[in-house]
């Protein structure tokens, strides 16, 4: 089975190793299966003679001179989640950046800060600061953070749509978290792969032979004319199965273009924007395929109300096949079209319903999101749990009239008691 591994490095209990790049992460950092799903991505733009001749001619040492200021090793430490039998841990993971602006925004992917209690961030010039994490978007794996410093060096941000596949790349970025500001060379080997992450989230990823470790996580792609085209972001590997063909070089990044709008709400607006039409989708299967006849598309499954789908007049169990000029068909793919959209844009939807073919006219809307929603969620848990009526235990228990499943390990006498007095 192969294993599709984030490239963040992760040491428990602040040890550093450079060893296999996952076998100490926490479970939900490490590897994960790679299934065949998209989110908003990117398309390749075709070649033709006018960009051929655009062609860069830097050299990979001019490139990596001009950027290697603006490339920023990262470290956080993290708590554990204490359990039953016990109180959490300490581990810290380190992963890279570049930094976007002179005032110090650096951006990064959000599982290299996830769960952060402190975030330090080196530059190239052995200088160390705190960073404070300004906002991200789990669903695209990217995250924003911030340190107070002015006149830092700053990337330039490319066009990812107008990569293709050959074109020389490079990466420079914090490997194994020890060997931070390392270049790395390779080609865009494929665009808009399909891949599942971790939390359940599909991208539209950059595939490259540029050598990408554990550390590598959040640095930049860049393309021959020393911009910014993707985010590194993960990795193939086979670790921890044996019996399987070994696999190199195959990383992916995260198309720029598919996170700049997000990106520039973050620092603008401090929450998120996306487009929104308001409906959930699944991909059509194959017994819903044989009994409409409809080879694929997106399935509708809910329509919000009020929202532009339901004004539209688009209904539960439509089968949308075509958007605009782009066929669908998956769920996927229609999230790609309505992510790749601007609010206020019209698209005609291409759809059936009842065996008859149907047109219709969706005007996008917009969604804003929180860009910190875990510490809002964390937040207001924290706010009810203080509000919450305090419940009293101050009458005696009757054990004789308990049953099977009554114990709630207030006590030591209760564990006795339902475990010997009652049995189990």
């Amino acid at each position: 089975m192969n294993d599709f591994t984030y490239a963040a490095n992760k040491n428990s209990k602040g040890g550093s190793h450079m060893k296999q790049h996952n076998h100490i992460f926490p479970s939900k950092l490490i590897a994960v299966a790679l299934l065949l799903c998209l989110i908003g991505g990117v398309m390749a733009a075709g070649g033709n003679q006018a960009a051929m001749a655009e062609t860069a001619t830097l050299t990979a040492a001019d490139i990596y001179e001009q950027n290697v200021n603006a490339t920023v090793g990262i470290t956080i430490s993290a708590q554990t989640q204490a359990s039953r039998y016990g109180s959490g841990y300490t581990y810290q993971a380190s992963g890279s950046g570049f930094i976007i602006s002179e005032d110090g925004y650096i951006l990064t992917n959000y599982h290299v800060i996830e769960d952060s209690e402190t975030v330090t961030v080196a530059t190239y010039d052995d200088k160390t600061y705190d960073a404070k994490v300004i906002g991200y978007d789990e669903t695209n794996d990217i995250a924003v953070i911030k340190v107070e410093a002015e006149g830092l060096s700053t990337v330039t941000l490319g066009n990812s749509d107008e990569l293709r596949v050959g074109e020389d790349v490079l990466a420079i970025g914090n490997p194994l978290g020890e060997l931070t500001f390392s270049l790395t060379r390779g080609i865009v080997s494929a665009l808009s792969r399909n891949v599942r992450v971790e939390s359940g989230n599909t991208m539209h990823l950059i595939q490259t032979d540029c050598a990408i470790n554990s550390g590598n996580s959040g640095g930049a792609l860049f393309n021959m004319k020393g911009e910014v085209v993707g985010i590194t972001n993960a990795k193939y590997s086979t670790s921890g199965y044996s019996g399987e063909a070994s696999i190199d070089n195959i990383g992916f990044a995260i198309p720029i273009n598919s996170v700049k709008r997000i990106v520039a709400s973050i620092v603008e607006n401090g929450y998120i924007i996306k487009p929104y039409i308001g409906v959930t989708v699944s991909s059509l299967s194959e017994d819903v395929s044989s009994i409409t006849g409809i080879e694929a598309g997106a399935w509708v499954r809910e329509v919000t109300e009020d929202a532009p789908a339901d004004k539209a007049g688009i209904k539960v169990n439509d089968v949308i096949v075509k958007v605009g000029e782009k066929d669908i068909g998956s769920s996927e793919d229609l999230v790609e079209v309505v992510a790749s959209s601007e609010p206020g844009d019209t698209l005609r939807f291409f759809l059936y319903r009842q065996g008859k073919e149907i047109e219709i006219d969706v005007t996008i809307d917009s969604k804003t999101e929180s860009a910190t929603k875990h510490e809002d969620e964390a937040a207001q848990a924290q706010e009810d749990a203080a509000n919450a009526p305090q419940e009293r235990q101050d009458q005696p228990r009757d054990y004789d009239n308990r049953g099977y499943n009554d114990w709630d390990g207030n006590s030591m006498e209760d564990f006795f008691n339902y475990f010997f007095r009652y049995g189990y």
